[in-house]
């Protein structure tokens, strides 16, 4: 899957919320699997990103990029107390999927998957891009809502043992586990009580070979 892969985030306001779920952060910032989380970051919610690849622009989409040609040797800790491993995707939402789906492949992302989503209510369109660890999905209503740019939403973390995790966050901080949409695979979001910056669901293991 060579390509742009995510390898950092940047995440707005201090890291002891994050801690309060069982991440283990140093110097303001934690290893999760591939990608680095960098808290204290100038704004509200994740502001930006890091990606690995040669070179990209600084605007992606509205989404402020760093690009990093070479590969980084993280320092942080790895191991996490409710048993996370790795970010399984960052969510983007967009007004104009497909304006950001061509931006995102003018800058070297694969569109692997596209697929309609929502409800009659509120139907949407999905487009998922992956280069490494972490993969990326972009949502938006199926219909051009308006010009503005692309945002960050949420983040979904992979542990090891999902009914563990929730049972230790406790049903005040976290929804029941569900069926996801990727095969063979439960998900929880966690609820605004857990006092993170940004919506965060967890998320089973993916199959191996997957």
């Amino acid at each position: 899957m060579s390509g742009p892969a995510v390898v950092a985030l940047d995440v707005g306001g201090p890291s002891e919320p994050w801690a309060g779920i069982g991440l283990e952060v140093a110097d303001e910032v934690a290893q999760l699997g591939d990608v680095t989380l960098r808290f204290g970051c100038r704004g509200d919610g994740l502001t930006g990103w890091a990606l690995r690849a040669a070179a990209g622009p600084a605007d992606l989409d509205g989404l402020p990029t760093l690009w990093l040609p070479e590969p980084t040797t993280p320092s942080a800790p790895k191991g996490h107390g409710l048993g996370v491993t790795a970010v399984d995707h960052v969510v983007v939402q967009t007004p104009d999927p497909a304006r950001t789906f061509a931006c995102f492949q003018d800058a070297g992302l694969v569109l692997r998957l596209e697929r309609d989503a929502g409800t009659p209510e509120r139907p949407l369109r999905q487009g998922f891009f992956r280069h490494g660890q972490a993969r990326i999905e972009v949502v938006g209503p199926r219909e051009v809502a308006d010009d503005g740019p692309a945002r960050f939403w949420g983040l979904t973390l992979t542990v090891e043992d999902l009914d563990a995790a929730v049972a230790e966050l406790g049903p005040e901080r976290c929804r029941p586990a569900k069926d996801a949409v990727q095969p063979g695979r439960r998900i929880a979001a966690l609820r605004p009580e857990a006092g993170l910056p940004v919506p965060v669901a967890l998320m089973s293991p993916e199959a191996q070979g997957v």
